[in-house]
């Protein structure tokens, strides 16, 4: 585009550079012919030169050295164009030959407004024909038809042509402009796009800072839903061996049980950073592995832990099946610190395009509305939120004081496989 717009400035620059030296070269021309053709006196030969020098005068102050006047058609064209036509049409009364220099008059014609210009050519067909008949003195009584003849046919080519070099000259005009605005246009757009760069840079870094504190919140979750969890029972069976060995009592069946939980948690800790499910779906099915948890945690509490399952049960996406399992570790850990149950009933159900997880206690319950997520337990409960949030699920959370509790966890059923 810039390439095109420098071939038109270069090629408009060439032809005002000849249009410019046009008159000059007519005007000197027609000079000298008429100096080679005159032979009278003395005075009339000054008189010519003196016009040719005025007329180039007038053409060089008006046109030459104020190229900008011209084209201010309301006052300067308007004085500019009829006192060069006056001298042009005096300097052919002088001598014919100055017709050659008739040129000048059509070339800036350009210069008037567009529903004069014709005139201004007519005009100069006019004194061109006079000049063809040899002056004011050819022409007669019985030369008119012959003049108008002359002067029909220099109108017909003088217009034809200035006709289509105005036309050439608007689609000049009208090729600049849009490429002026096809350049305006590349540079919104060459603006447009280094700020959609500036934009996409700026939704990288965001996306990749979102990225870091999802992962941040994922490896949080799972620290607390695994590796503090199972240092937890870990201190706490270290605390009951000590208690029993002071009693002499099955001190030994402590310690084998927090070792086992240790060397759970350190499994669930690798698993964890690997982002791997957890190890009780491995080999089982999601009920099957919720059974598990729900057996180890009776018998590490004491506290019977029923699960049922309802509706067909589906093998659901890892995301999914991973989810719900957390849930219920989490929210049998929290009965286990808070609760003080007597009874817990774990519910899976299949339904349709939902999996819902229904924990239900007898224990102490609370008022979920003051439980604040920095307090003790409190992060249990926002993590479960986070983590069922993160499939797209909800979860419902029923207590009151001396009445229970009841955790409801509903997900998408999202089958394995599914991108979704």
């Amino acid at each position: 585009m810039r390439d095109h717009q420098s071939g038109f400035d270069l090629w408009e620059r060439r032809e005002q550079s000849v249009l410019r030296i046009v008159p000059y070269v007519s005007l000197a021309l027609a000079t000298a012919l008429s100096l080679l053709s005159d032979h009278g006196s003395a005075g009339r030969v000054a008189l010519q030169l003196g016009l040719s020098a005025a007329t180039a005068g007038w053409i060089a102050w008006m046109a030459t050295l104020h190229p900008q006047w011209p084209d201010r058609p309301r006052v300067p064209a308007g004085v500019y164009y009829p006192v060069l036509i006056c001298l042009l049409g005096t300097l052919i009364s002088l001598n014919p030959m100055y017709g050659f220099a008739i040129i000048t008059g059509y070339v800036h014609a350009f210069y008037l407004r567009p529903r004069v210009r014709f005139v201004g050519v007519f005009v100069c067909a006019a004194l061109a024909a006079l000049a063809q008949m040899g002056g004011p003195g050819g022409v007669d009584g019985g030369s008119w038809p012959l003049y108008l003849l002359i002067f029909a046919v220099n109108a017909l080519m003088s217009g034809g042509i200035c006709l289509f070099a105005w036309r050439g000259d608007e689609e000049t005009q009208q090729r600049k402009a849009i490429i002026n605005e096809l350049a305006e246009a590349n540079a919104r757009l060459e603006s447009a796009l280094e700020e959609n760069a500036g934009l996409h840079a700026q939704l990288l870094a965001q996306a990749r800072e979102a990225g870091v504190h999802d992962e941040r919140q994922r490896m949080a979750g799972e620290i607390h839903d695994t590796i503090a969890q199972g240092l937890a029972g870990v201190v706490t069976q270290l605390q009951a061996a000590e208690q029993a060995r002071a009693r002499d009592a099955d001190w030994k069946r402590h310690l084998d049980i927090a070792q086992q939980m240790a060397r759970e948690s350190l499994a669930e800790a690798r698993r964890s950073v690997q982002a791997l499910r957890p190890q009780p779906l491995e080999d089982s099915a999601l009920p099957d592995a919720l059974a598990d948890v729900a057996s180890r945690w009776t018998a590490l509490h004491g506290v019977p832990a029923e699960v049922s399952t309802t509706g067909t049960v589906r093998i659901m996406h890892p995301e999914v099946e991973g989810t719900l399992l957390r849930t219920a570790q989490e929210a049998l850990a929290n009965v286990a610190k808070h609760a003080k149950a007597s009874r817990v009933a774990l519910t899976l159900s299949y339904m349709g395009d939902l999996i819902t997880l229904d924990v239900r206690d007898d224990g102490a319950g609370f008022a979920p509305d003051q439980v604040a997520p920095t307090a003790a337990g409190g992060y249990g409960l926002t993590a479960m939120r986070r983590r069922v949030a993160r499939v797209a699920g909800t979860l419902a959370i029923e207590s009151e004081p001396g009445a229970g509790t009841a955790i409801s966890a509903s997900v998408p059923a999202v089958p394995v496989g599914d991108p979704a």
